[in-house]
């Protein structure tokens, strides 16, 4: 399952927008640092709007969408890395996320306090971010110590994560993240027990106030431009939008958001920025027990894809049938696709494309 980690400085709005993402999410959102103790974990299934589609093609009795986990951390300050606010102690819950969502605070409100006393995004990022910077240096350091011994007994595999260690100490004492430098095969697979927080991606959260949901402000423009230089992702939230939206009906939503002159809530807008910024794809089964959806790696071949189901899948393969999600619907059913030559069979070097429906055949 894809993980997201949630962080941020006190009082950026993580935990109110946790509880919005989630829901039902226990969060304990306040108006004061670490409220939040313990982190927060919650599953959320992602939006996709074809499997309701799908489902009433093939009659399925019931739809399964992918899910994302996200889990919020308390709110990090400067020291986090050497443990102020419990920060190591919190950096280490986030070890294992595959992205990293860092909610920054775009919104003046007094009734809000501002841990460093005013909205200052450039100024908010650099302090998350050399916490994390400082959090890997601590990591990387014990761990290359332990690399250089172990390369008296081993010295060919132990030489390999050595180089690694050093390329990543050589980046962090500058001031740069884990992830700006290139690493082979073989280095990437020796440092990735160590769940670098610098090495994965990041998207950037800008909370926004309500009335800026649409357009923006000249903070998000700040943390735009940090991002630019980063490769990093840029979504514009509103925690305070999400809190209500989840108060509404299901049908008045959308509503709700074309008054404020978006189309989109915010969990739709994280995911769609997770899944392009790790390179993830989708694509569908379908039948009268259920119409699924599943997450995949861009580049997956029809065996590799079939794997995700199941080891056996991939074991056994002999073909996939696939047709695209918009031919299978233009034509109302499988049959009528496969009447009009649609529904095609691929073989063991096929790569799945986004929105394929598949059906796998294997010799299990």
């Amino acid at each position: 399952m894809l993980q997201a980690g949630i962080v941020g400085l006190p009082n950026v709005g993580k935990s109110t927008l946790f509880n919005a993402l989630v829901e039902n999410a226990k969060a304990d959102a306040a108006n004061f640092p670490f409220c939040t103790i313990e982190p927060n974990v919650g599953v959320v299934a992602v939006p996709d709007e074809r499997l309701n589609v799908l489902a009433k093609i093939s009659k399925s009795a019931q739809i399964v969408p992918t899910r994302i986990e996200f889990v919020d951390i308390a709110g990090l300050v400067k020291g986090a890395s050497k443990g102020e606010g419990l920060g190591n102690q919190f950096l280490a819950n986030i070890r294992e996320v595959d992205a990293i969502v860092h909610v920054v605070r775009c919104f003046e409100n007094d009734d809000i306090i501002h841990v460093s006393g005013s909205v200052d995004p450039a100024r908010d990022i650099e302090v998350i971010n050399l916490e994390l910077a400082l959090s890997d240096l601590s990591q990387v350091e014990k761990r290359i110590d332990r690399a250089r011994k172990q390369a008296k007994s081993n010295p060919k595999e132990a030489a390999v994560e050595v180089e690694a260690l050093e390329k990543i100490i050589a980046v962090l004492n500058e001031g740069q993240p884990a992830r700006s430098i290139s690493l082979n095969e073989e280095e990437e697979k020796a440092i990735k027990p160590l769940g670098l927080l610098t090495k994965k991606p990041i998207i950037y959260a800008a909370n926004v106030a309500e009335e800026d949901l649409a357009t923006g402000n000249e903070w998000v423009e700040a943390v735009r431009k940090i991002a630019d230089t980063e490769n990093a992702k840029v979504v514009i939230i509103s925690a305070q939008v999400e809190s209500e939206l989840i108060e509404l009906p299901e049908e008045e939503r959308g509503d709700f958001l074309e008054a404020l002159g978006v189309t989109e809530g915010g969990l739709k807008s994280l995911i769609r920025a997770t899944y392009d910024l790790l390179g993830l794809r989708t694509y569908l089964t379908t039948g009268d027990k259920e119409t699924r959806a599943w997450t995949i790696i861009a580049g997956m071949t029809a065996p590799q894809a079939a794997g995700v189901i199941h080891s056996d899948f991939e074991r056994c393969f002999i073909r996939a049938e696939t047709v695209a999600y918009n031919d299978l619907v233009t034509c109302g059913s499988m049959s009528g696709a496969k009447e009009k030559g649609l529904v095609r069979a691929e073989g063991k070097e096929y790569v799945v494309k986004e929105g394929d429906v598949l059906l796998f055949r294997t010799s299990a």
